[in-house]
């Protein structure tokens, strides 16, 4: 009697394994990214003119704002610059983490049909908006040369804290990317709560406006120590540590703990898509 034999493929269940399976899918990755990059820009009317006018609105907002109607100080710096530095990393942040959240459902027949490392779809998904931050980039050369302002030595310390910024988006992601698959409320949580983080960020305004007692609270905030350190290499303002050192922590927990909640709920992702 003839005996029939069936294989399954499956996730490596040591981490070890995982982290193997992500290596030999590396092709996977960029052609993801390339899709999304491409259907990014494709898809649009002006293209890619997108990427330089989203910063360039909020930029225009928080400078009339905070710069002009509120008066806040802005240490010397043109307060246009000041709002800059923290608008493309909060830009590139904010990005990440509403496709990255929202990219396993929209990717829910590739993930049903075939087996790869899932985290490979989130974590492509931050490609095309560092591409954004590339070239939204640009609005920072035009407008510091019309100030003439040249920013000194500390700028070599700039994708240490794109880096930092970078973890940070990528581990929202992953928590959000996880629990948006069984919870389907989060889609329209996220948004919310990212918009709020904007104006509870230092994005228009620097922490020197914040009172004294409060600012070790309010360092807390992740993303405080990332745009302080983006205008500390930028323009020679002082960077408080407990803001850096918290930063630091942030990204390392959130980036680990971020993959370790998806690749938990990683095997149950076809039972609810």
């Amino acid at each position: 009697m003839q005996q029939e034999y069936q294989t399954y493929i499956e996730a490596g269940r040591a981490t070890r394994l995982y982290l193997k399976d992500i290596w030999e899918y590396r092709e996977l990755f960029w052609i993801l990214a390339k899709r999304d990059i491409l259907v990014r820009y494709k898809q649009t009317v002006i293209g890619i003119a997108w990427a330089v006018i989203q910063p360039l609105m909020t930029l225009v907002v928080f400078t009339v704002v905070f710069g002009k109607i509120a008066g806040l100080p802005s240490g010397g710096v043109p307060y246009i610059l000041m709002v800059l530095a923290g608008t493309l990393v909060w830009q590139f942040f904010s990005s990440t983490v509403n496709s990255g959240g929202n990219s396993v459902i929209s990717n829910e027949k590739l993930i049903s049909k075939v087996y790869f490392p899932r985290i490979i779809i989130p974590t492509s998904a931050m490609v095309v908006h560092f591409v954004d931050f590339l070239i939204s980039c640009g609005i920072a050369v035009v407008l510091f040369a019309w100030k003439m302002y040249l920013p000194g030595w500390r700028i070599i310390f700039v994708p240490f804290f794109l880096l930092l910024c970078a973890m940070l988006g990528l581990g929202v992601s992953y928590f959000v990317a996880s629990l948006n698959v069984k919870y389907r409320d989060f889609r329209y949580i996220v948004p919310f709560v990212v918009q709020a983080g904007l104006y509870l960020s230092p994005v228009g305004f620097s922490i020197s406006s914040i009172p004294g007692k409060w600012q070790m609270i309010y360092s807390l905030n992740p993303m405080v120590g990332v745009i302080e350190g983006m205008r500390w290499c930028l323009f020679g303002s002082s960077l408080p540590m407990f803001a850096l050192v918290s930063t630091v922590i942030w990204a390392i927990v959130l980036l680990f703990g971020g993959f370790w909640m998806f690749r938990r709920m990683e095997t149950e992702f076809a039972d609810f898509i």
